[in-house]
């Protein structure tokens, strides 16, 4: 029996001594074990992605001398075989680098392959910076069992509808045993399900088990959910590592079967998986602690308007962080409601957070007073809309800037879409939290936390009052906007299409095509796309946001600011 140690670890891009000592400390863990080979997943040592950080003569001299610490290491455990992911020099013509696979043994490189298909869509762009390698399969004998390699993205061309190169046919030729997969794969709604579709039918099409092991953590916008599975031309996937956590497994393979490292049978995992609203709190939870631990942030502090993107987040916020690192402030205006203040302190006192109060009435009258001054014109109409929300935004980057907490914002997808927000007001922060989350399904995930804690952490008064900015007198959403059961269905069709879920795209299709049967519905439609295309400039100096979705605003959707479409 071959024996595999599956590790499932959080990298970060840059931190060299910390991913080798992980590696290093997990080679260990194997040999412990007893396993022949244990597998890391996609550019381990550097972290995925570095992005411009590959052009960097001292960040690949950082890389490679990682790389010989590692090897070095490997010398303890000479029986073991070690599965990494590097950068390697290219040797030949065109890019500079390669996205490596190296299989070390006893401080030498047994097997080296580089990837062949190289993403430049959605949130990829690694056409880049590397060279794809040629269209050869790499295999390495392992305790009598023929061993071959891939990287991620070779694996999701078994139909060949992107690529022209479809690296399971060579791994197939060359008769393997075992494919040996490794992944940098981010996360997003069905992406779980789209995985285990997908390497299900290729693995059942090749009659070739693999193994499948994946990173967790989040970087940046991106968040990797692990889920490192395995699976087998006839029973599809037999084996799940933890979702959201690291981890690490042995397993048992032999005759094209993966069983326990005793050679007792795995149990299937569940299909279903997590439901949508846990699936997100879970990927927004882990966003914000891995980016406020990697940028040195220990604090963060939101702006409590006592509405429910604030609430959501603050309530997020805690899971993540814990309510003694979370700091809310309520600034309340003329224009306030009461239950702006009063449910900003039953939310707090629910979630045991620090709430300051910070009126905003005097600083809005001596804006005006000097605006009417300097201009021989009053403030008013938008201008003192937006003013409001820039006082707002610059209170809350004080206390940024006085007391080192990290500042969320708090926009939802709906409202970034067609720039429902102020630029320099609201917007201001370094991470937005919901910002890849519809306006429904804020809501949808404020009842979700409400119901997993068993009580009212979000308050009921917060979850049914009519949403509003309340930077007027009696303003409502509803009053600049369609309801938002509705918005969000044009939304999704014109931001996302066929990336949604199958279902979510048939019923947005279906709504917008009644839509267009009236010309009411057609001007409502073409209002709300002129909107979004209007408002792009904002979302580009906007902070960057916790991505939940295939195509979430940040680098997975470029589009241009100036042009006439």
């Amino acid at each position: 029996m071959l024996k595999l140690a599956v590790a499932q670890l959080n990298y970060m891009v840059g931190d060299f001594a910390g991913n080798t000592d992980a590696i290093i400390s997990h080679m260990q863990k194997a040999a412990a074990g007893k396993a022949d080979v244990a597998v890391f997943s996609e550019l381990c040592i550097c972290g995925y992605y570095p992005g411009d950080l590959l052009e960097d003569s001292a960040f690949l001299a950082k890389a490679e001398q990682a790389l010989a610490n590692i090897m070095q290491a490997s010398t303890d455990h000479p029986n073991l075989v070690c599965v990494i992911g590097t950068v390697r020099l290219n040797k030949g013509q065109g890019k500079a680098l390669h996205n490596a696979l190296l299989a070390i043994r006893n401080g030498e490189i047994v097997a080296e392959y580089y990837k062949q298909l190289l993403p430049t869509y959605g949130i990829f762009d690694e056409r880049r910076h590397f060279e794809p390698g040629k269209e050869i399969a790499s295999t390495l004998d392992v305790a009598g069992h023929k061993l071959g390699f891939m990287v991620c993205e070779d694996g999701w061309n078994d139909e060949e509808h992107d690529y022209q190169v479809n690296p399971f046919n060579a791994l197939t030729a060359a008769k393997v045993d075992l494919i040996i997969s490794i992944n940098a794969s981010p996360s997003d709604i069905g992406k779980r399900q789209q995985r285990h579709a997908m390497f299900a039918k290729a693995v059942a099409h090749h009659q070739l088990p693999l193994l499948y092991v994946n990173q967790v953590g989040g970087q940046d916008q991106l968040v990797f959910d692990g889920a490192s599975f395995a699976v087998t031309p006839d029973r599809g996937v037999t084996f799940e590592a933890a979702r959201f956590e690291e981890d690490f497994q042995l397993l048992g393979f032999a005759e094209k079967q993966f069983s326990a490292i005793d050679g007792a049978a795995l149990v299937k995992p569940d299909s279903t998986g997590l439901s949508v609203p846990e699936f997100t709190r879970r990927q927004i939870v882990l966003g914000l602690q891995d980016y406020a631990r990697r940028c040195g942030f220990k604090q963060v502090v939101v702006g409590s308007s006592g509405g429910i993107d604030s609430a959501l987040t603050i309530a997020l916020a805690v899971q993540a962080l814990g309510a003694e690192n979370v700091i809310a402030i309520t600034m309340p205006s003329s224009y306030s409601s009461t239950g702006s203040v009063s449910d900003s302190v039953k939310l707090c006192d629910n979630l045991q957070v620090k709430l300051h109060t910070h009126p905003i009435l005097n600083l809005v009258e001596q804006y005006a007073k000097g605006f009417e001054e300097a201009f021989s014109s009053p403030l008013r109409g938008l201008t003192q809309e937006n003013l409001q929300a820039r006082i707002r935004g610059t209170i809350l980057m004080e206390y940024s800037n006085a007391f080192g907490a990290l500042l969320l914002t708090t926009g939802n997808k709906s409202e970034i879409s067609v720039g429902y927000c102020t630029l320099y007001g609201d917007t201001n922060g370094g991470l937005g939290l919901i910002g890849d989350l519809y306006k429904t399904e804020v809501y949808a995930l404020s009842r979700h936390v409400n119901s997993a804690a068993g009580r009212e952490i979000i308050p009921r008064d917060v979850l049914t009052k009519p949403p509003s900015a309340e930077l007027a007198p009696d303003q409502l959403d509803t009053d600049s906007l369609p309801p938002y059961d509705e918005l969000d269905e044009m939304l999704k069709w014109h931001i996302e299409g066929r990336r949604l879920p199958a279902h979510e795209f048939a019923r947005a299709q279906a709504f917008v095509e009644q839509l267009q049967k009236t010309e009411a519905g057609q001007k409502s439609m073409a209002r709300i796309m002129g909107m979004v295309a209007r408002n792009e400039y904002k979302r580009r100096q906007a902070p960057p946001i916790i991505r939940v979705r295939a195509r979430a605003f940040g680098s997975g959707r470029q589009m241009p600011i100036a042009a006439k479409y």
